[in-house]
């Protein structure tokens, strides 16, 4: 990231033909450049409307809306524009390039608009982390968890453990500097203690929470497995209504994994077409067939999909992980009589046909259910990245420390509450987090 003190601007809406464009400039030298480009410059917070011209040679651009948010009540925090122009890539273009021929001007680099806003107070990390999924997201859901994020709610959770950690931290400190006096001490330390064992089952509900934060956030992914030939890739197309996958008779035809993703009642959900599991020959198939096991078992939910007119009811051991959910389905059932009575088919598998789309819907739906229950969205602030639950599984084993170490060695105490308040101070950003800074805001596009 480059100096602060550099003037940045960039388009923040999308790119492409449309009605209008804004363009977003922040930094010292913002109002120069508008009594340069667009001048007089307006009042704060008020739109008017200017003619945009180049500040060398004088050449009308556009004809703008204008506003100008003075510093420190700005988003960044600093001095702010907007330059709201008609969306033609010439024009866009025009007014990029006469930003950029002003002294301490430059493009914006991805993120830094929303890092400024950071650096200056404005936001937190956990804010700033949902403006990015809010730009992201692709389903009600998703857009809803991004909102209160963004709104504070993860914050003010952590912000207030780390409050309660704190005044625990300064009694346990006023322990050590009265342990003369048994009496204060004691007392001090009771208190400690107190908010501690309080704390210690809200941290774990937090991180017992089925990762629903993550997977509401991330999808939930769904492995179709089988042997070759059931119908795993006709299954794919048909939840899509589309050819995502190749369809062959011939056995082994899919080698790598296939992903498409699905909007169930607001939860993405990411189906993957994986290999047929058989003992393969040839190197290529074998390293699909490895693929589709690992994908299964990291996978949230697995449809085992068998050909109903040759049943294998017995996946490989092992197939679906410890967290994940596993559904049996027989596929082609439109090829057996209706007379069959094959006695799988008592036993209550799905039954369908991906041809015909028999019983698809019903496999959906009971998908779409499971999803809605994995995610679980609720108003009560969820995990959404692995970086929180790192920190906050960080600030549960110090706090447990702290209740299963020797109440005398106070010193030792103080450092488990130290560690512990760190870990959710590094999750806000209220302490030093300057190595995880890049990686959070390099998702951002260019212009926020």
């Amino acid at each position: 990231m480059r100096p602060a003190s550099d003037t940045i601007f960039a388009l923040s809406s999308g790119h492409g033909r449309a009605g209008v464009a804004v363009v977003r400039v922040s930094g010292p030298a913002v109002g120069v450049a508008l009594d340069r480009m667009a001048g007089p410059r307006p009042p704060p917070r008020h739109a008017a409307f200017r003619k945009v011209r180049h500040p060398g040679s004088g050449e009308v651009l556009d004809e703008a809306l204008v506003l100008w948010f003075p510093g420190p009540k700005s988003e960044t925090g600093e001095d702010m524009a907007e330059l709201h122009v008609h969306g033609g890539r010439a024009v866009i273009a025009g007014v990029l390039a006469a930003l950029g021929s002003i002294e301490g001007c430059r493009l914006a680099e991805p993120g830094e608009f929303a890092r400024r806003a950071f650096e200056k107070g404005k936001i937190d990390l956990t804010a700033a982390e949902a403006i990015a999924d809010l730009v992201d997201a692709e389903t009600e859901a998703q857009r809803r968890q991004a909102l209160r994020q963004a709104g504070g709610a993860l914050a003010r959770l952590y912000d207030g453990w780390r409050t309660e950690l704190i005044r625990a931290q300064a009694l346990t400190e006023s322990g050590i500097d009265f342990s003369e006096e048994a009496d204060v001490s004691a007392t001090a330390c009771e208190g400690a203690r107190e908010i501690v064992a309080a704390l210690v089952p809200q941290v774990r509900q937090h991180l017992d929470d089925g990762r629903r934060g993550e997977i509401l956030r991330e999808g939930l992914h769904v492995a179709i497995a089988g042997p070759p030939n059931v119908g795993k890739s006709s299954l794919l197309n048909a939840f899509v209504q589309r050819e995502a996958a190749i369809v062959s008779d011939e056995a082994g035809t899919t080698r790598d994994i296939i992903e498409v993703t699905l909007d169930l009642g607001g939860v993405p959900v990411i189906l993957s077409d994986t290999a047929g599991i058989r003992e393969a020959e040839g190197k290529v198939e074998r390293e699909g067939i490895r693929r589709a096991i690992v994908r299964a078992r990291e996978a949230d939910l697995v449809l085992w999909l068998m050909d109903a007119s040759e049943p294998q009811p017995a996946p490989p051991a092992g197939l679906a992980g410890s967290g994940s959910d596993l559904l049996w389905v027989l596929n082609k059932i439109d090829l057996l009589g209706e007379d069959c009575a094959h006695p799988v088919l008592e036993r209550g598998w799905f039954r369908l046909s991906a041809l015909t789309g028999e019983g698809l819907p019903a496999l959906v739906e009971t998908i779409a259910r499971k999803a809605a229950a994995r995610a679980g969205e609720s108003e009560v602030p969820a995990i959404t990245q692995a970086r929180h639950r790192q920190q906050i599984e960080a600030c549960e084993e110090a706090l447990e420390a702290y209740l299963a170490g020797a109440p005398g060695d106070l010193e030792l105490r103080a450092d488990d509450l130290r560690r512990a308040a760190t870990a959710l101070g590094r999750i806000t950003g209220r302490v030093d987090v300057e190595d995880v800074l890049g990686e959070i805001f390099s998702r951002f596009c260019i212009g926020k």
